[in-house]
């Protein structure tokens, strides 16, 4: 994370400081496991489920965190207070953190910063792992380790981001409507990719179209002047090119134009308009597919 005061830290997330100097540099990791803390780090206490991270502050504190993020001022086992930040709800102002964190990062003068999202049903984890490898040959690179693709994963994976970095990518997963919305709320995208709307999870959503409409917020959510990158061969997908400023799509099947676009050994031609652009991929068969906030969460899709 960049190097923040404990000051500004509190007056990004709405918080007081307790047991810790207004000039107290957080400058490490952002981390919810206490054995992830290294020097300097921001530890948020999450109450769970299972397991209740106000517990382990003590422990982390102890292993170098700089600050805690929690709902109650704490102490350690001889009384003495540790240095927190409290706040009635720790995962919403980690999500306030990252929001604040990114405006800055993006609003320095000569930013370079530019922030790539995705969706789908099926092969975020998959396109977010390619996308990573491919701009990290451009510059500075932040990707999600594993699937942090939640109300937790995403602020965390933002505040990853350094001065240097040149390119956040970002996977926005959801188990209901409005999910992905306040994920796009810490991080609009510049560039949005939905890759398909499937079956898997549907419970939270009320059926297909209830999962097509929540993976349409990750295209209402884009900054302005964002790009849609848009699945042509779902029509549920294909449908939110009404709901973006620009779009690209994907897809077996293309026009032939004087746009030209390499997918894998084959070159595709590419239809192009003012606000659009379509890829031709061909691949191995008919039989292509994409590959494979709080606890309510835990199953995205």
């Amino acid at each position: 994370m960049i190097a923040l005061r404990a000051r500004e830290v509190a007056d990004l997330v709405g918080g007081t400081l307790r047991g810790v100097p207004d000039d107290a540099v957080v400058d490490g990791a952002v981390v919810t496991d206490s054995r992830e803390v290294e020097p300097g780090s921001l530890f948020v206490a999450i109450r769970g489920e299972q397991v209740d991270g106000h517990a382990f502050a003590a422990r982390a504190v102890a292993a170098g965190a700089a600050l805690v993020l929690a709902e109650h001022p704490l102490t350690d086992d001889d009384g003495r207070e540790l240095p927190v930040v409290v706040v009635p709800d720790p995962t919403a102002a980690l999500g306030a953190l990252a929001r604040g964190v990114l405006r800055r990062l993006r609003e320095r003068a000569g930013s370079p910063l530019r922030v790539v999202a995705m969706t789908g049903s099926v092969g975020k984890t998959t396109t977010k792992d390619l996308l990573a490898s491919i701009f990290a040959a451009d510059g500075p690179t932040v990707a999600p380790v594993r699937s942090f693709n939640n109300e937790v994963g995403l602020p965390v994976t933002v505040l990853r981001c350094t001065q240097e970095t040149t390119t956040l990518v970002l996977e926005m997963g959801a188990s209901g409507p409005g999910h992905i919305d306040y994920l796009t709320d810490i991080a609009p995208p510049d560039v949005a990719a939905v890759l398909v709307v499937g079956t898997a999870h549907l419970g939270g959503f009320g059926g297909v179209d209830g999962v097509a409409r929540a993976k349409s917020e990750i295209v209402t959510g884009l900054a302005p002047g964002g790009t849609a990158v848009l699945n042509a061969d779902d029509p549920r997908v294909a449908a939110m090119a009404a709901l973006a400023p620009r779009t690209v799509t994907f897809g077996r099947e293309g026009r032939p134009t004087s746009s030209r676009a390499t997918c894998g050994r084959r070159t595709a031609r590419a239809p192009r308009s003012a606000s659009s652009t379509g890829v031709a991929c061909p691949t191995a068969g008919p039989s292509w597919r994409p590959t494979s906030r709080s606890p309510s969460w835990a199953s995205t899709t």
